[in-house]
């Protein structure tokens, strides 16, 4: 469903992408080529600041949003998510928030005022807050990230960790060929 928010703003989404019927968009939201939003998913851009302004909440090309997954922004704070990037199954992403390019934030993790830097992964049931995550780390399950000084003890991705982020990018690319073939069949 594509809403508008209180301040008239609308989703703005490209054609080749996909967002299943079940999913909501609301307010100041852009999403780029080809990327899939999956069901019960919820991005919605509609807080402003105080001056009565907001930033868009921008979802980068070739990237999914899985099932359940909540994207939303405080007090017209943006958020971006990069290019080619994977937010799994039911996971938080509370503006202000950047996720770079090719990032991959597993089941049930919660990002909030940070910075995840390109090709980093977050494992699943992780939090992280107020900090910036460099490219290329690796955050293992159940982490809790709350300062950059946290950082120093997490390992940078290895290639077999990497390797499974793509492959989970390949795959919902995919299924966005597929779900827009069928789109009409509803």
């Amino acid at each position: 469903m594509i809403r508008r928010n209180p301040n008239g703003d609308v989703p703005v989404v490209h054609e080749t992408a996909f967002v299943d019927p079940t999913a909501i968009l609301c307010g100041k939201v852009i999403v780029e080529e080809n990327v899939f939003i999956g069901p019960y998913a919820v991005i919605r851009a509609d807080e402003v600041n105080d001056a009565g302004e907001m930033d868009a909440i921008t979802i980068g090309a070739n990237s999914n949003i899985q099932d359940g997954v909540v994207i939303h922004c405080k007090a017209g704070s943006a958020v971006r998510i990069g290019k080619g990037a994977s937010i799994a199954h039911r996971s938080i992403v509370h503006g202000p928030c950047t996720v770079g390019d090719q990032v991959f934030i597993g089941f049930n993790s919660v990002l909030f005022n940070c910075e995840v830097g390109t090709g980093s992964v977050v494992r699943h049931n992780s939090v992280v807050e107020g900090c910036r995550v460099p490219p290329g780390f690796y955050i293992p399950s159940t982490s809790n990230i709350h300062s950059d000084s946290e950082l120093a003890t997490i390992t940078p991705v290895t290639p077999d960790q990497t390797g499974f982020s793509e492959s989970v990018t390949q795959a919902n690319l995919e299924l966005v060929k597929g779900y827009r073939r069928i789109r009409n069949e509803f």
